[in-house]
């Protein structure tokens, strides 16, 4: 198996690090990750400037002020070759769960990767100690795909507890759940008298139902949560028509 490896944490942090040894000992690994931590860079994509990477002894690349996705994009399109089988992107530091995964740069270079015509995996710690569980969970995952495909044609997001190996529980299906909506900033003053502003925390959990990816976590299961990189809400499609007649404002001719 050949793997594309990414993060939004920076090419030397240890989830990215204690994944990369695990999957070596049954893959082809290249790992092409931002510099420097690039959290909550979601989707972006470096389109006005150059990128530089910068390669280690090992063959890891760093890409210099790159985003996860612009990673990703120039892994799988420039850097590894043969191209990879699989793109993989993780471990984060913290998870990413319900509406976290619109802002996370981690389900975004997976989502990278999909959209480029690759099967993903996003992987998320909710935590900053074993990370080691994390990629066993992650292995016995791969390991499965590699002898049972699967064509879902979508990413999966995969959040695991904090806890040694033997502490989890199992694996559970999820959907997104979803939070309160984030509401603080943090405001200072520079030195000369500028305003300085800390965006701040995310919001409350909201929606916890057992079928989501917060309860799963919670009672120590690991959360597999499948998403799609078509956001097309397409049981809308019909509401948003009527209410276009409706409203008059697709009246032809104005």
């Amino acid at each position: 198996m050949r793997i594309l490896l990414s993060n939004d944490d920076g090419v030397l942090a240890p989830g990215i690090q204690t994944l990369a040894a695990a999957l070596r000992e049954f893959a082809d690994v290249k790992l092409v990750a931002p510099d420097r931590n690039r959290s909550g860079a979601s989707n972006a994509l470096t389109l006005d400037a150059p990128l530089r990477i910068q390669s280690y002894p090992n063959g890891d690349t760093a890409v210099i002020n790159g985003t996860p996705t612009d990673c990703v994009y120039l892994g799988v399109n420039s850097l590894m070759r043969p191209r990879p089988d699989i793109v993989v992107s993780g471990i984060n530091a913290g998870p990413n769960l319900g509406d976290d995964v619109i802002y996370s740069g981690t389900v975004a270079a997976a989502m990278e990767g999909r959209h480029l015509g690759y099967p993903a995996l996003a992987v998320s710690l909710d935590g900053y100690q074993h990370y080691d569980t994390a990629a066993a969970i992650t292995c016995r995952i791969l390991r499965a795909l590699a002898i049972e495909p699967m064509r879902t044609g979508k990413i999966l997001n995969v959040n695991v507890p904090d806890l040694p190996l033997s502490e989890i529980k199992g694996i559970r299906v999820t959907r997104c759940g979803s939070r309160y909506p984030a509401e603080q900033v943090f405001s200072q003053q520079d030195p000369k008298g500028q305003s300085l502003y800390w965006i701040g925390p995310p919001g409350d959990k909201f929606d916890i139902a057992p079928d989501t990816d917060f309860a799963a976590v919670a009672q120590g299961f690991v959360s597999v949560t499948p998403l799609q990189v078509d956001l097309t809400a397409y049981a809308a499609q019909d509401v948003v028509n009527a209410w276009l007649v409706k409203s008059g404002v697709n009246r032809h001719g104005e």
